[in-house]
């Protein structure tokens, strides 16, 4: 089943049949939102707010296990996130789309970045952690659709909420960051310890503030005005996407924790073997 994660702006699925609304508990707290469950063309589909339903969680606050575990133990197995991001390319102009292929994390720690610890050790590879079919899937019904977007950028996401200074913009440029945001992760390394299939739909904002001419750097209020205007792409696209079959799952993902785990099943207690059942689906 197909998830969608909702960034800025995105707090519903125009188009969709909601069949329920499901409020969802899990072992590490409360998902950002409550979960849609809806029918889209033939499509089953999940839809949660990352923000919460009146974007109320700045981007350190957000719940990313809870919210990735919700998904999985509602049967999500292939998850598209919409995110506002800065440009750090001048050919990735503000309003076009990107997929990011690789990610570049400078978080300071204060998100949870694991699902493991407290008496699981596991070691999850996220050499390419993103679905390859799924970001091919997006770039061709773009190109049909004639929708500017760039594939297999690398995101560099920051901690927030304050916007970066110039200094960490030509850091993160030098570093071969294309994008910058501040919420991908963990979201994508959580999506992958629950095998998970995972891509990002990113909307270029702005140019950040690496340009040399001031007028052409970030404000929230430029940020939210242009991503407004923007979100018909994005929008456009997913119904493109969500008419259309879905691309297979990778089994590499869907796998990954049988070449990650080092602790033994017999050492889990009832609550740990009731999640790691969950994430293991």
């Amino acid at each position: 089943m197909l998830a969608i994660i909702g960034g800025t702006g995105v707090y519903q699925m125009s188009g969709m049949r909601i069949v329920e609304t499901r409020t969802v508990e899990t072992p590490f707290g409360a998902p950002s939102s409550d979960i849609v469950k809806g029918a889209f063309g033939d499509h089953e589909i999940l839809f949660l707010a990352r923000h919460g339903s009146g974007h109320q969680h700045l981007p350190h606050e957000i719940n990313y296990r809870a919210n990735i575990y919700a998904l999985k133990a509602l049967g999500a197995t292939q998850i598209i996130g919409i995110s506002a991001v800065g440009s750090l390319r001048e050919d990735i102009a503000p309003g076009d789309l990107a997929i990011p292929s690789q990610y570049f994390d400078w978080t300071r720690g204060r998100r949870v970045q694991t699902f493991f610890g407290n008496g699981i050790a596991a070691h999850v590879s996220t050499a390419t952690p993103v679905s390859a079919n799924l970001m091919r899937w997006i770039a061709a019904h773009a190109a049909q659709l004639d929708i500017r977007l760039h594939p297999d950028v690398t995101y560099g996401c920051v901690e927030g909420p304050r916007l970066g200074t110039r200094a960490e913009s030509h850091f993160l440029r030098q570093a071969g960051c294309d994008l910058v945001g501040m919420t991908n992760v963990p979201e994508v390394f959580l999506a992958r310890e629950a095998q998970i299939c995972y891509a990002t739909i990113g909307i270029a904002t702005d140019y950040d503030c690496w340009m040399e001419d001031p007028s052409r750097h970030v404000t929230a209020n430029s940020i939210f005005a242009l991503y407004r205007q923007s979100l018909e792409k994005a929008t456009t696209l997913l119904a493109s996407l969500l008419a259309a079959p879905l691309p297979p799952e990778e089994p590499e993902i869907r796998t990954a924790l049988s070449h990650a785990l080092l602790t033994p099943d017999t050492a889990f207690n009832e609550q740990q073997k009731q999640w790691m059942d969950v994430l293991r689906r």
